[in-house]
């Protein structure tokens, strides 16, 4: 699919457009960790380095960058010395890798040699503690997700990831292309020579390149691609570590969130501004909330337009933030602002839409006034050129009138020829028009594709541009960010430093008193080593004087035993101050140790005071984040229920009133359909009537006429009798009554018309309660109908059940001896009888379904309007989803499309500016084509037919010409047969006498008429109550039905009954097999026993099989009834 997506993306410009899915594994923290984890590890604090750029670094820049008032907040997030003390030169990789090169290197030395370069210099570097039970580990790192301890046994070999050459080449030279592709971007020690021969430059260590200079390699090209595109992230979390649904534990979420930077996010989401529009669009999408704010007809800058719009709204100007190029809103308020926009279009679409159709019915009703007034017209003149017809000034007019056009025909057809000339030349004016407009049109086609191709190249420059621009920023970003935290480092570093000299000064003076103490205790040593030498030269001395003085020995005894017990103290001097000088040297060597100590003491409380600054601001962070956090949670807790509590409250409203508007849409639909079709049966009816009327109307006409005519003959004759006046009166006076009785009796018509009208109607609200009946009669017995399948589910998987337990008992049984093959059949008999009892159920199934058949026949009618209702339903519930659905949809990716939007519009409106002038020209020369072959055809046709109509008008006049001269002749011929027609006007008056009795007749047949449509009507009534009685039956016929169902639900539940003592008589029976099979097995009981067991059992049998057909005949007996 992501290769699909990216070739439809994908044109001949320089910039690529595409996109990429990246899914590694998660932060690895086990038990045993190695080089495996090491790496995965290594990626994930890339990452998340990246992340934390782009999420807080880029979005508080942005701030800055579009002027808007804004405290930079660091969240301690910077991973940079992780990432230094493993990717760096002299880190963890370069150290494996330099490991790697010395064939006497092992994992001792790769350990000796972290030991030596980090451990006490990095605190990201730490010893691993010993904890029993968990095996050996060589370091620890400090990552962002946690300290992780590593164990560094065999990275060697796998850093090296030794592979055979020729193993590797039978790989690339595979039929298998997914085995050939593993191995296709592998270089090895013989590609090296072929690429340098090749003229290719050798990359370096391209012979022996280690997995960890692979993996940075790689590493570092995501990391450039990943910061010259537009990243998304998505974070999967684990709820709990013991793989169990539906257990969340809480503190492991919050670590990973506080870990992944996502509560970080949400605080700046929170605090920040996180929807952002430029101007442009702004005002474009949102002006509809106040056009007046925004007057027409001035330019005004779109900020100004914006921060006027806004201010004219009811919202909370904290809410949000004006930049120098876009507006700035907090989390929430763009959501208002569309749901606002809703609102309002509702509010102009719902008023444009009651315009609309008001003025399409006014419309209507004035076409239907203009077509009465029309019909009105009509009828009056058809009346006047009935009265006028046969006058014969008339008639002469009507043969005169056509010879007087022909000389209007001759006027017009001059000025047409005219017309045409003018056409012509207007024609070819067009002509030259169109072919200058056609060649402006190619040169404006040329300098449109010359300026495509320009802002093509302008585009592709000012995209470079800006991600040169871009990156230059992204680098300022991080140099700014790195010079803070070089510096935030060396005011840190200058403190420890000043403390550090503080404590040095403190240990050298106590250093110097006590080489002051020690200086004193070597000068007393100095002085008690003299007066040892002085004693012992004494002591010389005494000893030659002894020899010398004999004989003074005995008188200097007492001096003797005073010098001896001089000598002895001096002695026992010497040994004190020789014990002395031992113990000061004893506790100069413990003061040195002690020296030692405490400056190992001072790093490590160093480090226990670095961790613990570190734990305490993290702890401070986690308590900030934790109460804001629960602040937030508890306010969100209680919008939230507010907003549940709205919500359910309007959508139970909302349910309420949609559904009683369904049921009365529904209801009025029904109504409407029947009353529709009632009002055409009776306005066909009353067509028909009128049709008479109309016909009577026109005898009355006609009458009337020959009435006058008779009487204007009999004025000029001069032979009127009083008595035919008399008469004359008489059938006037007949003919008024015989008309009045017309109008009473449509009049009566009218009525009955309506009073039917009012019945049909109350017979329908009649008919849809009957319906609303049958309907709930219909659920009813569509709900037994699901019960009483699932009763025959159960029945068939008991069967199956049964089935299985007798195939059991059959493999049982085929140990037995051949006696016992008697049972087995008769088994087979009780099996066989089931299976016929499982297909009389089906029986009953399909009987059933045919009976369901009917009641959904007869229920058909109703069926036809649940439809309606159901679709209605659908549609509303489809509708519902679909706005949801879009909602969604819109409010997801409004944020995601806007940036992007602003360009392309641009772009897409001059294109489409310039399609449109195109497409205008285009219509323009088309026009004006049509409009030259529309004048050419007509003129044409015109003429043709102008030259047709006056050949037919001269061939016309010669023929009314020769009609004149026979209705002149016809004249003469009239007075000469004048004296003859007084002869016969008094036939003429007989005749009228019998046609005023056909008059009389014709009443009559009206009369019958209106009989016969009293009966028709009549008729009517008795099919309406025939149908009231059909519905009856059939409703009594669908009661009649569900009490049959009903039986035949008691008899399915005997059946099941009987059903169940047959299975419970099977298995006593299978028992007793068993019974009697252990007891062959033991020895058995003698043959006769057997005998009378297996006549009882036959006995047993044919119980029941009796019962099941009595069963059989039971259920035939009801399928009977039914």
């Amino acid at each position: 699919m992501v290769i699909r997506i990216n070739l439809t993306l994908d044109t001949k410009n320089a910039r690529q457009h595409y996109i990429g899915v990246l899914d590694i594994a998660g932060f690895e923290i086990f038990d045993f960790n190695t080089f495996e984890q090491l790496c995965i590890n290594f990626t994930n604090e890339k990452l998340q380095q990246f992340f934390n750029h782009h999420m807080f670094v880029l979005e508080q820049e942005e701030y800055k960058k579009e002027g808007i008032v804004w405290e930079f907040i660091d969240f301690g997030m910077d991973l940079a010395a992780c990432i230094d003390l493993i990717e760096r030169p002299m880190g963890i990789m370069s150290i494996l890798e330099e490991e790697c090169m010395f064939p006497k290197a092992s994992d001792s030395t790769f350990k000796a040699k972290l030991y030596e370069n980090h451990l006490g210099k990095n605190a990201c570097f730490q010893k691993p503690r010993i904890i029993k039970g968990r095996p050996e580990a060589h370091f620890s790192l400090v990552h962002y997700a946690g300290i992780v301890d590593y164990n560094i046994g065999n990275w060697l070999v796998k850093n090296k990831d030794p592979l055979n050459e020729t193993v590797v080449g039978l790989f690339q030279k595979s039929s298998l292309k997914f085995l050939a592709n593993l191995f296709v971007s592998y270089a090895g020690a013989e590609g090296a020579p072929e690429e340098k021969a090749a003229g290719g430059k050798k990359k370096k260590g391209s012979s022996f390149q280690t997995v960890s200079a692979l993996h940075r390699e790689n590493l570092g090209k995501l990391m450039t691609n990943l910061r010259s595109t537009h990243p998304h992230f998505v974070r999967c979390l684990i709820p709990n570590e013991t793989k169990t649904p539906g257990a969340m534990e809480n503190p492991l979420v919050m670590h990973q969130l506080r870990c992944n930077g996502v509560l970080e996010g949400i605080r700046i989401c929170r605090k920040g501004f996180p929807n952002r529009i430029l101007y442009a669009d702004f005002k474009q999408r949102y002006r509809i909330l106040n056009p007046n704010a925004i007057p027409e007809g001035q330019f005004i800058d779109n900020m100004k337009a914006a921060e006027k719009l806004l201010g004219s709204l009811d919202i909370d100007h904290t809410q949000y933030r004006l930049g120098h190029t876009k507006v700035f809103f907090k989390a929430g308020l763009l959501g208002t602002l569309e749901e606002m926009r809703d609102d309002r279009l509702a509010l102009i679409i719902t008023g444009m839409q009651a315009r609309s159709r008001g003025l399409l019915a006014r419309i209507e009703f004035q076409k239907i006034v203009d077509r009465r007034d029309a019909l009105l017209v009509i009828q009056w003149n058809i009346r006047a050129f009935m009265g006028v017809k046969n006058w014969p000034w008339m008639k002469m007019f009507f043969k005169i009138k056509p010879l007087l056009k022909s000389a209007e025909t001759e006027k017009e057809m001059a000025n047409m020829k005219e017309e045409f000339l003018k056409l012509k030349e207007a024609y070819a004016k067009s002509e030259a028009r169109r072919k200058e407009l056609e060649e402006k049109m190619v040169s404006l086609i040329q300098e449109k594709n010359d300026l495509q191709i320009a802002v093509q190249t302008s585009e592709d420059t000012i995209g470079d541009a800006e991600e040169r621009c871009e990156g230059l920023i992204k680098s300022k970003i991080q140099l700014e960010a790195k010079s803070k935290e070089l510096t935030e480092r060396l005011e840190d570093e200058e403190e420890m430093n000043s403390e550090l000299t503080a404590k040095k000064r403190k240990l050298e003076d106590e250093c110097s008193e006590l080489k002051k103490d020690i200086d004193d205790l070597e000068l007393t040593l100095a002085k008690v080593e003299k007066e040892k030498h002085a004693t012992e030269n004494k002591v010389k001395n005494l000893t030659e004087e002894m020899a010398a003085l004999d004989e003074i020995i005995a008188k200097l005894t007492k001096e003797k035993k005073a010098l001896q017990e001089a000598h002895q103290q001096t002695l026992d001097d010497l040994q004190s101050e020789e014990d002395k000088v031992n113990t000061l040297t004893k506790a100069k060597a413990k003061l040195e140790q002690q020296v030692d100590d405490l400056e190992g003491s001072l790093e490590q409380e160093k480090k226990v005071r670095m961790d613990l600054e570190r734990a305490k601001r993290k702890l401070e962070g986690d308590l900030k984040l934790t109460q804001e956090s629960l602040m937030d949670l508890e306010n969100d807790k209680q919008q939230l229920e507010e907003r549940m509590k709205k919500k359910d409250f309007e959508t139970s409203q909302l349910n309420s009133k949609i559904e009683d508007e369904q049921a009365m849409s529904a209801q009025l639909q029904k109504k409407l359909k029947e009353l529709q079709a009632r009002i055409e049966e009776l306005e066909e009816e009353l067509e028909a009537e009128r049709a008479a009327r109309a016909k009577v109307e026109k005898q009355r006409a006609d009458l009337s006429r020959e009435l006058e005519e008779i009487s204007e003959r009999l004025e000029e004759a001069g032979g009127a009798t009083a008595a035919q006046i008399e008469m004359n009166k008489k059938r006037e006076a007949e003919f008024q009554k015989v008309r009045r009785d017309l109008e009473e009796a449509t009049l009566q018509h009218e009525a009955t018309a309506a009073t039917l009208r009012k019945k049909n109607a109350d017979s329908v609200a009649d008919l849809g309660e009957q319906i609303d009946n049958l309907q709930r009669v219909k659920q009813k017995l569509e709900k037994e109908k699901s019960e009483l399948r699932l009763e025959l589910d159960d029945v068939v998987s008991n069967m199956e059940q049964i089935v299985k337990s007798k195939t059991n008992l059959e493999k049982m049984c085929r140990t037995l001896e051949d006696q016992m093959s008697e049972y087995r059949t008769k088994a087979e008999e009780g099996q066989r009888s089931i299976n016929d009892f499982t297909m009389q159920k089906a029986k009953l199934q399909t009987e059933n379904g045919e009976l369901a058949r009917q009641l959904e026949e007869k229920d058909s009618l109703v069926s036809q309007l649940t439809r309606g209702k159901q679709s209605n339903v659908q549609q509303i519930e489809d509708l519902k989803r679909q706005l949801e659905e879009e909602v969604k949809a819109k409010n997801a990716l409004a944020h995601a499309v806007q940036s992007a939007r602003h360009d392309s519009d641009l772009l897409r409106e001059q294109y489409e500016e310039e399609q449109e002038a195109k497409s205008e020209l285009q219509r323009g020369m088309s026009k004006a084509n049509a409009e030259v072959a529309q004048w050419r055809t007509k003129y044409e046709t015109d003429a043709i037919q102008k030259t047709e109509e006056l050949e037919d008008a001269k061939k016309k006049l010669a023929q009314r010409l020769q009609d004149a001269e026979e209705a002149v002749e016809a004249v003469n011929a009239k007075c000469s047969s004048l004296e003859k027609t007084k002869h016969r006007l008094q036939n003429e008056i007989e005749d009228l006498m019998v046609d005023v009795e056909r008059s009389n007749a014709s009443a009559a047949a009206l009369d019958k008429k209106q009989r016969n449509f009293d009966k028709v009507l009549a008729e009517w009534k008795q099919k309406f109550e025939e149908s009231q009685t059909e519905l009856e039956s059939s409703q009594k016929e669908a009661r009649s039905l569900s009490t049959e169902l009903f039986k035949l639900k008691n008899s399915y539940e005997e059946s099941l009954d009987h059903l169940e003592t047959m299975k419970r008589e099977n298995k006593n029976l299978q028992e007793e097999i068993s019974d009697l099979t252990e007891q062959l097995g033991e020895g058995g009981k003698s043959i006769h026993e057997l005998e009378k067991i297996r006549k009882q059992l036959e006995q047993e049998k044919a119980e029941i099989q009796s019962a099941l057909e009595e069963a059989e005949g039971s259920l035939e007996h009801e399928e009977g009834k039914i």
